[in-house]
């Protein structure tokens, strides 16, 4: 019984029709998690409410969020004994995945989703431990999921939904006509139901005050914020997504629009998004929101329109939010639209800054240098609006001094936000390819083995996990161990480590300093 409790949002007085499971990206009975918190599965979690909304009595078990290990998993999946198990395929997951896969009743019907799935879909289908997989859905799933779980036998008329025909083991799949296609590979997203959170076991949640929030709340800028932070009062954050779809091709990103040449880039309306904005505030207290995204600050109209709406809304004097943003973009908004974004409440923007060097910079396809990223992040401090920027370290091609030249500009937007109200943030990972992006055919191309590319392994960079600096990094530090530029994969890894350490004793400090 204490297992089938880590399932979220089942009716467990009836027959469950479909449980959906997010892998965990490591076997946790073999090391025990040591992060607190991880992002929330939105998309899976949009899928399992749209099938609710149908009338299917569904869960999600996001074995990652309770650190279950790969028999756990299995064992809670067959003691549940639903109809259908459904699993988002990403690389870095996908070993877990099909592990798990393997352990599963023959009785229970396998569908699969999610970017690798989309990207590698024979060789998924040919893998013998998903010999249950009786439907491998490519993008966006809610319509076809949910006339999945009615009627097995429609996913010959389900666009884009392929299994392996049992008797000539070719790959099989969907027709549908022209129209049907539109419809159920791009749905609606302003019809779609808010997304149920009884389906993610943490989200809405109670974060720590970041520096950005202690800012913030000694600037007065939101009085429900200072009470909430300098008082210990504590306030409720929730997850949000506010677009589907990027128009860029960054590289290294499963998003980048040649990866997802059928995907239409669609935005919410911002009366769509701030009903669910008013809805989560009215069932669980949320005063703060994360888009997360792929880009939601990112085409300057529609920034625009979203503002005007939520200004006539008085956003800005009941929440303050997060989002993604794009620098480019954010380079040609003037003062005033950035006086008015922060009248509307945005605390932080998520940039991918990715390099210091422009060499790689353009190598990515990013369409920014380094003088442009210190200039947009110099405005937006001075607006007092915080900054979290990514950065990737060992890109295909990277020397020295391109790693050197990083450190610098991470250590010169620390400098700029000690100058100004708003904070910076760095946020450091380690390349990783992923099937399906621009850089992965580029790889391949010069010679690298698809298996050795896909060989992901966790790195513990902490001395057994005791660095409490890099505790809550536990699910992003993995790598294929593969050096594919000019820095030695110690020193990559010894860099990475130092710039989260000093990012960590940077954020540490700023809260000692406000309280």
């Amino acid at each position: 019984m204490r297992q089938l409790t880590l399932i979220s949002g089942v009716d467990d007085t009836h027959t469950l029709d479909a449980l959906f499971v997010n892998a965990p990206l490591r076997d946790y009975s073999m090391r025990p998690r040591t992060n607190d918190y991880t992002l929330p599965v939105l998309g899976m979690a949009y899928i399992a409410t749209y099938a609710q909304r149908c009338g299917f009595n569904v869960g999600v078990l996001d074995a990652e969020a309770h650190g279950l290990g790969i028999e756990e998993t299995a064992q809670i999946v067959n003691q549940a004994a639903p109809r259908w198990a459904g699993m988002n395929l990403l690389a870095p997951t996908y070993e877990m995945s099909a592990r798990i896969a393997a352990h599963l009743d023959p009785e229970i019907a396998l569908m699969v989703g999610g970017h690798h799935a989309k990207a590698m879909p024979d060789r998924i289908l040919a893998d013998p431990r998903m010999r249950n997989l009786r439907g491998l859905v490519l993008g966006e799933g809610e319509l076809r999921v949910a006339a999945l779980l009615g009627d097995e036998k429609r996913r010959r008329e389900l666009p884009s939904v392929l299994w392996r025909d049992p008797i000539s083991g070719t790959r099989a799949g969907g027709i549908a006509s022209s129209q049907t296609s539109a419809q159920m590979l791009a749905p609606n997203i302003n019809t779609l139901p808010y997304v149920n959170r009884a389906f993610l076991p943490q989200d809405p949640y109670r974060p720590a005050p970041t520096v950005t929030d202690r800012r913030l709340a000694a600037s007065g800028r939101a009085a429900w914020l200072r009470d909430a932070v300098l008082n210990g009062a504590g306030y409720v954050e929730a997850n949000i997504v506010g677009s589907r779809g990027c128009p860029y091709d960054c590289g290294f990103c499963g998003a980048a629009v040649s990866a997802n040449p059928d995907l239409k880039i669609r935005v919410r309306s911002p009366e769509n998004i701030i009903g669910e904005l008013d809805q989560l505030n009215d069932d669980y207290g949320v005063t703060a929101f994360r888009f997360v995204d792929d880009l939601f600050l990112g085409v300057r109209n529609v920034i625009k329109q979203h503002m005007k709406v939520f200004a006539g809304h008085g956003i800005g004097e009941r929440y303050v939010w997060d989002a993604t943003g794009r620098i480019n973009v954010l380079d040609r908004l003037s003062d005033a639209d950035l006086d008015v974004l922060v009248g509307n409440g945005l605390r932080e923007v998520a940039l991918g800054i990715e390099s210091g060097s422009d060499r790689i910079l353009h190598a990515m396809d990013k369409r920014i240098n380094a003088e442009m990223t210190e200039r947009v992040a110099r405005r937006l401090v001075a607006h007092g609006i915080g900054v979290k920027g990514y950065f990737i370290l060992g890109y295909p091609g990277e020397e020295r001094e391109d790693l050197d030249a990083t450190v610098r500009h991470v250590r010169n937007l620390w400098d700029i936000a000690d100058q100004h109200p708003g904070e910076i943030r760095a946020s450091v990972f380690e390349f990783r390819p992923y099937p399906g992006t621009p850089v992965w055919k580029t790889l391949v191309d010069a010679g690298h083995k698809p298996d050795e590319l896909l060989a992901y392994g966790d790195v513990d960079l902490t001395q057994d996990g005791a660095d409490e600096s890099m505790r809550q990094r536990d699910e992003f530090n993995f790598s294929v161990g593969i050096q594919f530029g000019g820095v030695p994969l110690e020193d990559l890894r010894a860099t990475l480590a130092t710039l989260t350490r000093e990012q960590h004793e940077r954020s540490q400090g700023g809260q000692e300093d406000a309280a």
